[in-house]
This record gives C-alpha cells, structure tokens and sequence, in this order.
C-alpha cells in the first residue's frame, strides 16, 4: 500500500489553497471545479496530486502556482515554480500523462534532478 504524502516545500501552497477555498469563489470558478473534477474522475486528466509528484522528481524548488486549461483540446496542468535563485520557472504538462511538453525560466538547467 502507498501512503501519500505531500513534500515540506508545498506546505505553505496547500495552506494557501484552503484559505482560498474558505472564500466564496466566482460563479464560473464552480464551473471550472465541475469541469475539472469531471475530467479527473473521467480519467481524462490525472489529478494534481500526480503532476506535483512529477515536478518533485525532476526539479528543485517551491511550487506557488498552479493553472489547469484546455488548449486545442489538450488538458495541460502549467506550475509555476519558485528556483533557489530567486527566479520563476513556468513548467507545462500534459494533464493526462504528467509528460513535461515545455518548461522556461532562468537557472532551470541548476534546479533540474540528475535522473
């Protein structure tokens, strides 16, 4: 059996999500919650829990934002993520295999994981 468990650096990230979900969100928030869910119990898209083990293995770093969208037809998860040096990093997988498609931001290559 595999217990879950969420890395230290993203602590404060899901302490800032539940304060966000204490807030009424926008009406069309619910709808893109519903749309999400329903592409996660689909199987249409992994959950976020899954990317964030991704961006765990293959880089360093704090993860302080991510966005879910439908490009084209195409799911992708975008995650920015907070470097060692002080920069941001924009990371963008394909939501429903958690394959990197593209990753930008200075000092990337120094906060890459050797495989």
């Amino acid at each position: 059996m595999r217990t879950a468990f969420l890395p230290r650096a993203l602590l404060p990230l899901v302490a800032a999500l539940s304060l966000l979900l204490a807030v009424p969100p926008p009406a069309h928030a619910d709808k893109d919650a519903d749309r999400a869910r329903a592409a996660v119990q689909s199987g249409e898209i992994l959950p976020l829990t899954r990317i964030l083990e991704a961006v765990s293995a293959q880089y360093t770093g704090d993860v302080i934002g991510v966005k879910l969208d439908r490009d084209d037809g195409v799911w992708q998860y975008e995650v920015k993520l907070l470097l060692a040096s002080g920069s941001v990093a924009k990371l963008e997988y394909d939501a429903k295999t958690a394959t990197l498609l593209k990753a930008k931001g200075r000092d990337l290559d120094q906060a890459r994981k050797k495989p």
